[in-house]
């Protein structure tokens, strides 16, 4: 297989240097509860304005009417290789209280997914996040609330067999992970 470790510009944590986004998933593994229950909890301890706390989750797993809800919410590409994930997870942001708007919402939901990302890695799960989806269709799916907004859908799951995916999906897989160099990313350092 591929080595697919980030190559960086200064050191990283291994479990960030490693975790990439796989579209290859293992149509038969269900998911591993543990490491499931782990990366919620994560996410769960994620910082946040004010301790708010704006994120909830729905959690499907392969085979319900959840999992298949989610995934015909799911834009384009992503519906083409999405179902075989073990579970689909939406990351969705509680964006007001009391009528006031809560500004720092889909970024505070944003590090919850992100957090999620990085245990489910370090327990050996795998994760795609998608921004391509309907969101008022998934909102409806889930009849929430209208200050409830979806931000992602993440796919979690065993990795696949890569050399057994479609073509589509290996030139994907093993395409060269490119990020813009800091000189680009850094727009003032004092």
């Amino acid at each position: 297989m591929l080595d697919r470790t980030a190559s960086t510009a200064a050191p990283i944590l291994d479990v960030l240097a490693d975790r990439r986004s796989t579209r290859v998933f293992d149509a038969d593994a269900t998911i591993d509860e543990a490491a499931l229950a782990s990366a919620l909890e994560a996410a769960r301890w994620a910082p946040s304005a004010n301790n708010s706390q704006p994120w909830r989750f729905v959690v499907a797993r392969r085979g319900t009417p959840e999992h298949a809800a989610i995934l015909d919410t799911l834009m384009g590409f992503n519906q083409a290789w999405a179902g075989a994930a073990s579970a689909l997870v939406v990351f969705a942001a509680v964006t007001s209280h009391d009528g006031a708007p809560l500004a720092w919402a889909a970024y505070d939901t944003g590090q919850a997914a992100a957090y999620f990302t990085v245990q489910a890695h370090a327990a050996g799960l795998h994760t795609h996040q998608m921004g391509g989806f309907d969101r008022d269709a998934l909102a409806a799916a889930f009849e929430f609330a209208a200050e409830l907004t979806p931000v992602t859908v993440m796919a979690v799951g065993t990795l696949g067999d890569i050399a057994s995916a479609p073509e589509v999906l290996r030139e994907r897989e093993n395409a060269p992970r490119v990020r813009l160099p800091l000189t680009e990313l850094i727009a003032a350092d004092a």
